[in-house]
């Protein structure tokens, strides 16, 4: 019995209480789920159990990319060492196939850590109760919406680290601001458009349709690249004040 439950805490330590930041994110997230569910016992309703699930998609990148940051260390050259010149070529080769396939999916995932903040909205939603006050939603909403962008600048920041450990600042620039726009491009999509993460599968056809009218049509979806621009510029902001802030704070 010790031995299948040891493996099963180390797990849980490794992915939720492994460092001090992944403690308090837990915590945090706890929080934001505990708030839930008094509302819902106060309330009767279920208006917004749906960030629980919106949450556990934030979460999916940062999980992601802490495992391949963890896994890989491309700047010092570190790569699973296996015996045999044949196996260990064929063994690193597959690990590089695995780095690429696990980033996309984590691009893929991304935007879903960014997406919270969008559920402000939510505030004047007509399905409020009297019986619940305002700030209580307030606290609430904003309490996932802090986990979420929490969540994926950390994440974005591992994979900062992992490809560009070394960059300079312009660099460092380079290699953000573009995935903010892909942040941005995922929010509006699954915000207006109402796709989801997995319609990259399941609808990938009419995903690609609509993206590329905006592509192609950029004038008349001029309010579409208005939002992804601004979007885009405050996560950017937000990603480099957080890192700037952590130098100051230390």
């Amino acid at each position: 019995m010790k031995s299948l439950s040891a493996p099963l805490f180390d797990i849980r330590k490794s992915f939720f209480l492994r460092t001090e930041m992944d403690r308090l994110l837990t915590s945090s997230m706890c929080f934001s789920c505990m708030l839930v569910v008094v509302r819902i016992v106060h309330s009767g309703r279920l208006l917004f159990i749906f960030m629980i699930w919106n949450l556990f998609l934030a979460y999916i990148p940062y999980a992601l990319s802490t495992w391949l940051k963890a896994r890989y260390s491309i700047s010092d050259g570190r790569w699973p060492e296996v015996s045999g010149t044949r196996l260990s070529l064929t063994r690193r080769r597959g690990s590089r196939i695995l780095l690429v396939v696990l980033s996309l999916v984590w691009l893929l995932f991304i935007p879903n850590t960014f997406y919270i903040l969008t559920d402000l909205y939510h505030l004047t939603d007509h399905g409020r109760t009297s019986r619940i006050p305002e700030w209580y939603d307030l606290v609430l909403i904003l309490s996932f919406a802090w986990n979420g962008l929490l969540l994926g600048v950390l994440s974005v920041r591992h994979m900062e680290k992992l490809f560009m450990p070394r960059a300079s600042v312009l660099a460092g620039w380079l290699f953000v601001y573009p995935i903010m726009m892909l942040n941005a491009l995922g929010v509006y999509t699954g915000r207006y458009l109402r796709y989801n993460s997995w319609d990259i599968i399941s609808d990938p056809l009419q995903l690609l349709a609509d993206i590329l009218d905006m592509i192609i049509h950029p004038f008349r979806n001029h309010p579409v690249w208005n939002m992804i621009l601004c979007f885009s510029i405050l996560l950017t902001l937000i990603y480099r004040m957080f890192r700037g802030s952590s130098k100051a704070l230390a």
